[in-house]
């Protein structure tokens, strides 16, 4: 059963576990199981993602349960009128607070504006031996992106040469394989941890927060990372 985080007479919310994709893509056809198709199984009707996490990114996703609510959710979206808020643990102590405005480049060679901000919520540095280190750094930071650009947070970290643990193919291969070695961990450390928009038709402000999963919070734990104080 999924988790149930938010539902009204036009949508629901779920926390997304980690490695479930949204629908049925040809870049995964390994996949059994997506979570439009589960939630409609789990519901009894029918249902519509207005927006698109990636398949290693676990948190809050929102579906409405109508066309009509599809239609106005998509729109608070694509006009950035939506707030996200998201958890990622990355390699490197991270500066407390940064706004990263780095154009991306889609793969049709479109450049876009692209603008993060995040505030780092902790730092560890733990006796993990990897190259020529003795010890392994890392941050817990919360992650604001102003604007949607696919992969965006993921480009934007590897960009800042703090990239997110898991991630592939935007991360460290060694950190990587550093983490399922030792950890038996190969998913990505990024949650999607709050949505914040103005309710269509009500027009009373929604907030959906979704607490990290387990993976995640074995990793707070196993790196040390302690954020009791800023949840």
């Amino acid at each position: 059963m999924l988790e149930i985080l938010h539902q009204d007479d036009g949508l629901v919310a779920i926390n997304k576990p980690h490695g479930l994709l949204v629908h049925r893509t040809k870049i995964a056809r390994d996949a059994r199981e997506f979570a439009i198709q589960l939630l409609r199984d789990q519901l009894g009707q029918l249902v519509y993602p207005v927006h698109r996490l990636d398949r290693k990114t676990s948190g809050v996703l929102l579906f409405a349960l109508n066309s009509e609510m599809n239609v106005a959710m998509q729109t608070q979206f694509m006009e950035g009128k939506v707030n996200k808020s998201y958890l990622s643990i990355v390699r490197g102590f991270t500066p407390n607070l940064k706004t990263v405005d780095y154009a991306l480049t889609r793969e049709d060679g479109k450049v876009q504006n692209a603008v993060t901000r995040f505030m780092t919520l902790a730092q560890s540095e733990i006796d993990l031996p990897h190259g020529k280190f003795e010890t392994s750094r890392y941050s817990l930071i919360d992650v604001y992106p102003e604007t949607g650009r696919m992969h965006q947070i993921r480009k934007h970290m590897a960009h800042l040469r703090h990239p997110i643990i898991g991630d592939r193919p935007h991360g460290c291969n060694k950190q990587n394989k550093l983490f399922l070695e030792r950890f038996n961990m190969n998913t990505m450390m990024l949650h999607a941890r709050e949505l914040r928009f103005s309710h269509p038709f009500t027009d009373t402000e929604v907030v959906i927060s979704a607490n990290p999963l387990d993976e995640f919070e074995r990793m707070l734990k196993a790196l040390e990372l302690d954020y009791t104080n800023n949840k």
